[in-house]
């Protein structure tokens, strides 16, 4: 059988390989590598692209999330509630700021925020909430977005695995007040290193964003707030925007290889063994992970590693119980269901170069696995 592994960059830059050329070399002879039309002209084509007013192109999707936070002016000890399932960041990134992350659990089928634990966890001190739209589906985002309106909270969509990812035909980007992506490499949309976003419908957000991300100049060296250097790259603005236009492309082709995976499942009758991932009703799921839960998921992991196929576990410890928040209380069992998926989850391959034969491959080194002696 021949190795697959979990992502493959290459194959999909000697495809794209001419494009990319000349954007990088449209950079070098312009020498205009800080801001500037390139992030300018992105920025755009990122907001048109979710249907978003605003874009504001920043250094990585952790930054992102961070800008987002600083904006609010926000202060020490304020709470956050986000989910316990999710990387490190979006926990992370409110923690650095001396606010209060507040662990909420995650419905077990599409692994993302439980909107109907949020309540419970707002206080006075409550003012954000974070949803994570997780391995590429758009959370529930209705009735989060009713408690916020309630309670006057902001919303920071954590879309970071997410671009081009809907519900009910809305995109990810216009359900809370700012959304954040991550164009890191392994992304849907990947740049050649770290690279992110913020898109807001609200223009004041958007000026804000702009100031924060570079140092709170107004005009340059007069500094109206404290910010920092949060500012995207023109090279990777010039690499995304080759890549944009292929976006939809890859999409489908996920899609594809995503159902692809069921039939093969169903037809080696593995569904007893391995359960598939879950789409919610009116969710265009843009397949940023396919993420199987099985039992003994680390001895699965370890075989199909010696069978050369490459996978992942997001996330094997989840946030609450990690050690860098472990002053905050939470202890083993408070939040059960993101503990039963960090334990149980593994990603497979699903980039859009993969071929049949390789999905083929995955799927039969799965049930050799269960059906090893």
């Amino acid at each position: 059988m021949s190795k697959v592994p979990l992502l493959d960059l290459k194959a999909q830059y000697v495809t794209i390989q001419d494009d990319i050329q000349a954007a990088i070399q449209r950079v070098v002879e312009s020498q205009y590598f800080i801001l500037g039309p390139e992030v300018t002209a992105l920025e755009a084509e990122i907001a048109n692209y979710v249907k978003a007013q605003f874009g504001v192109g920043v250094s990585s999707g952790t930054d992102a999330l961070l800008l987002a936070l600083m904006v609010l002016e926000l202060e020490p000890g304020d709470e956050v509630i986000t989910t316990a399932y999710s990387f490190f960041a979006t926990a992370g990134a409110p923690a650095r700021l001396g606010l209060k992350p507040v662990f909420v659990d995650i419905n077990p089928h599409s692994y993302n925020i439980d909107p109907e634990q949020i309540a419970a966890k707002i206080t006075d001190r409550t003012k954000v909430v974070i949803p994570v739209h997780l391995y590429g589906q758009v959370a529930d985002m209705a009735p989060i977005m009713q408690l916020a309106d309630q309670h006057g909270l902001t919303v920071i969509e954590d879309a970071a695995q997410a671009i081009g990812a809907k519900r009910d035909g809305v995109y990810a980007g216009n359900f809370g007040h700012m959304t954040t992506f991550s164009f890191f490499p392994s992304k849907n949309l990947g740049a050649f290193g770290d690279a992110g976003m913020v898109v807001t419908n609200d223009e004041h957000l958007d000026t804000q964003l702009r100031l924060y991300r570079n140092h709170g100049y107004s005009p340059k060296y007069y500094n109206k707030v404290i910010g920092g250097n949060f500012r995207i790259d023109a090279l990777q603005a010039a690499v995304l925007r080759a890549k944009l236009p292929y976006l939809d492309e890859w999409t489908a082709k996920r899609q594809a290889n995503a159902e692809h995976y069921r039939r093969l499942f169903s037809e080696h009758n593995l569904l007893d063994q391995v359960r598939l991932p879950h789409e919610d009703a009116n969710v265009f799921h843009i397949y940023n992970q396919f993420v199987i839960r099985v039992d003994h998921r680390d001895q699965l992991k370890a075989y199909l590693q010696e069978h050369g196929i490459g996978t992942e576990v997001y996330y094997p410890v989840p946030l609450h119980v990690q050690e860098c928040f472990s002053k905050l209380g939470y202890q083993y069992g408070d939040l059960p269901e993101s503990e039963s998926a960090a334990n149980e989850t593994l990603a497979l391959p699903v980039y859009p170069e993969l071929t049949l034969e390789q999905l083929e491959t995955v799927v039969i080194t799965v049930e050799q696995f269960f059906n090893r002696e």
